[in-house]
């Protein structure tokens, strides 16, 4: 079959293939899942896993970025997993499986459950994040103008996930308890699962996501065939990884054999070389072509991380400043999660038709432009948290319009990044290596919760009083806010001064 007849026999919905809209509501669910679980995470740990501890800021900052380190770290290694053995499809489902187990075993009230439950999560998401993206990729004819608004749309079903999830989880964990909260997450991952199945029993992905051939599922190690024996080591690494995030439950500001860093910390970044490590092997063997395209698909993926290092603060940072520093009204501390999400969805239609109509005036800036103002964005985002502290009442609150404010202009930069970035990062691969090409662009975020990490520790507040507050926290929180900001200000503007150079490598990318 032609690749023109393959693509031309796919239903079609609203101009897109009909398996984006079954791939959309399995990730808008596997989202709500995930970010119900984060919105309460860090909450969770402060006021209940480390609320014995002074230094209980550093522990939760410290367990909160080995988490996510770890679970976009695993999508490297299912992703190239997928490429070799499983295939997109099995990945999917043994990702999910492990996903909602983890969810409801958070919704056990045991702290040997809580790590042992972020370790399931860490290894399902990295058989399901990377191939439910790179399955978008793959119902589109290379260079197909519409794969960008097809991504965008699959990026609105993310983030109706990630807007409902915080509301509902954050209302259920605040009226009737947090493991109520996480076990409406793990309900969230198995209705996800449900419908990717029901769209696999309509054939509405024909042959795509399966694996490369059934002579390597069977082919057999130690008399296990491998499409057995990988669920079960999947499943196998949970105890140790869970073990090696438990080492944070007695981590305070003094660090352990590695200073400030942790054994997870070392592995990671260990992991990070060999990473780089193989992609400069792929690179050396690659022809000219796909070298310039590989190279600007880590510079993107170098971008990225920086962007995404200071947007994951909403989770830890972010809502700890939310529950102490502003004056909420409307919603919870944990529910303010679910403002970024809310205007994607907001923005993401007029954003997608914006680069369309730019598309027909020929004037559509090129990938690197969007990724500098993404980043002029983010640091113009945080200095209006950096100043909010001047409008604070006697009890050291802001008004809770700032952070109203902040979400919107960070949602603005990750919309020119996030969903294009990821586009782009399927046509600069070569087929042969696309997921492990997405495991990597995920790795950019594992990077990112470094940084994450690395500023909870130093914005950490020593005390175990749940009320704490005040002006004292809010002077801590805007200094921190005013020197991302800059950071952030100046990355964007360098982004736009190698743009042109970085235009001439992607070729005929746009």
């Amino acid at each position: 079959m032609t690749e023109s007849n393959e693509f031309s026999d796919q239903k079609q919905l609203f101009g897109h293939p009909i398996g984006l809209f079954y791939l959309f509501f399995a990730e808008l669910w596997e989202r709500f899942s995930f970010y119900g679980m984060r919105a309460l995470l860090t909450l969770y740990m402060v006021n209940v896993i480390f609320e014995k501890l002074v230094e209980r800021d550093f522990a939760t900052a410290a367990v909160y970025a080995s988490y996510g380190s770890l679970v976009y770290a695993s999508t490297v290694i299912g992703g190239q997993i997928s490429d070799k053995i499983l295939g997109m499809r099995n990945s999917i489902f043994l990702g999910g499986i492990l996903m909602a187990i983890g969810h409801f075993v958070l919704a056990i009230e045991n702290d040997i459950a809580f790590f042992l439950a972020l370790a399931l999560i860490i290894v399902g998401n990295g058989f399901f994040k990377p191939n439910i993206s790179t399955f978008v990729g793959t119902l589109y004819p290379y260079g197909d103008p519409k794969k960008d608004s097809g991504f965008t749309i699959f990026y609105m079903g993310i983030n109706i996930g990630g807007w409902i999830a915080p509301l509902l989880c954050g209302w259920l964990a605040y009226k009737y308890g947090w493991h109520y909260g996480f076990a409406l997450a793990g309900i969230g991952m198995l209705t996800g699962l449900i419908v990717f199945w029901s769209g696999i029993r309509k054939n509405v992905f024909g042959d795509k996501g399966l694996p490369p051939n059934t002579e390597v599922m069977d082919k057999k190690i130690m008399g296990i065939k491998q499409g057995v024996l990988i669920p079960v080591l999947a499943v196998l690494s949970a105890p140790l990884i869970a073990y090696l995030l438990s080492a944070y439950k007695s981590l305070g500001a003094e660090g352990t054999f590695f200073g400030d860093q942790n054994i997870v910390n070392v592995i990671f970044k260990l992991i990070g070389v060999s990473i780089l490590v193989y992609l400069g092997n792929i690179m050396y063997k690659a022809t000219i072509d796909e070298r310039k395209k590989l190279f600007v698909a880590i510079l993107i993926t170098f971008f990225m991380t920086i962007f995404w290092g200071f947007h994951e603060l909403s989770g830890s940072v972010i809502t700890l400043f939310a529950s102490r520093n502003v004056e909420l009204t409307i919603m919870s501390a944990s529910q303010t999660n679910s403002l970024n999400s809310m205007f994607i969805i907001i923005l993401a239609i007029p954003i997608s038709m914006m680069w369309t109509y730019l598309s027909k005036k020929n004037n559509n800036p090129r990938t690197p432009y969007k990724f500098g103002f993404g980043l002029l964005f983010a640091g113009i985002s945080f200095y209006v948290l950096a100043l909010s502290g001047a409008s604070a009442n006697d009890n050291g609150l802001v008004p809770f319009g700032y952070l109203l404010l902040m979400y919107f202009l960070l949602s603005i930069g990750e919309l020119f990044m996030s969903p294009v970035g990821l586009s782009k990062i399927t046509d600069l691969s070569p087929k042969r290596i696309v997921a492990f090409m997405m495991g990597v662009w995920f790795l950019s975020s594992a990077f990112a919760f470094q940084v994450v990490g690395f500023i909870g520790k130093q914005l950490a507040i020593e005390s175990t009083d749940k009320n704490i507050g005040g002006f004292d926290t809010l002077l801590i929180y805007t200094d921190g806010f005013d020197l991302i900001a800059k950071y952030s200000i100046a990355a964007g503007v360098l982004v736009l001064l190698a743009s042109p150079l970085i235009k001439k490598l992607m070729g005929n990318v746009h």
